[in-house]
């Protein structure tokens, strides 16, 4: 009884070994380019991501997000008319445009977004793409 026991405890801790494993193993997805948009946010702006898969992994990721007119966040996003007016505002809004170009990279590089770190200070634009990469992910999977 006491060798059934022992047995089926190893055969246990193996069993839950291997399924811990296979959730660390990076996931494949079909080849193809795939799209992914989130929701607004509370200003009405939203992100969006085109993933390349190829040979069941990531190979390139664009990020872009826009506003509520759906014009695209890049230089001029926080000038006023064309202006810089507020400084500390522009700052902001053109950390928010260079965290976009980061959060990509580093998924594109990686191909894991628990590897995708948020910015300080552009974490709606960090929320945003994981959203849209969700989606995307989605639609690529077998």
């Amino acid at each position: 009884m006491k060798k059934a026991a022992s047995v089926f405890l190893r055969l246990l801790l193996c069993a839950m070994l291997t399924g811990a494993l296979a959730s660390c193993a990076k996931k494949t997805y079909r080849d193809g380019v795939y799209f992914g948009k989130s929701g607004p946010d509370e200003k009405g702006a939203w992100g969006e991501v085109t993933v390349t898969i190829k040979d069941g992994r990531v190979s390139d990721c664009a990020f872009l997000t826009r506003q509520k007119d759906g014009s695209v966040k890049g230089g001029d996003y926080g000038k006023i008319n064309g202006a810089i007016s507020n400084q500390d505002y522009y700052n902001k809004a053109q950390l928010a445009v260079r965290a976009m170009d980061e959060y990509a990279r580093v998924f594109r590089e990686t191909g894991d977004l628990g590897k995708v770190d948020a910015v300080s200070g552009a974490t709606n634009s960090f929320n945003q793409f994981i959203e849209a990469v969700d989606y995307a992910l989605d639609a690529a999977s077998p």
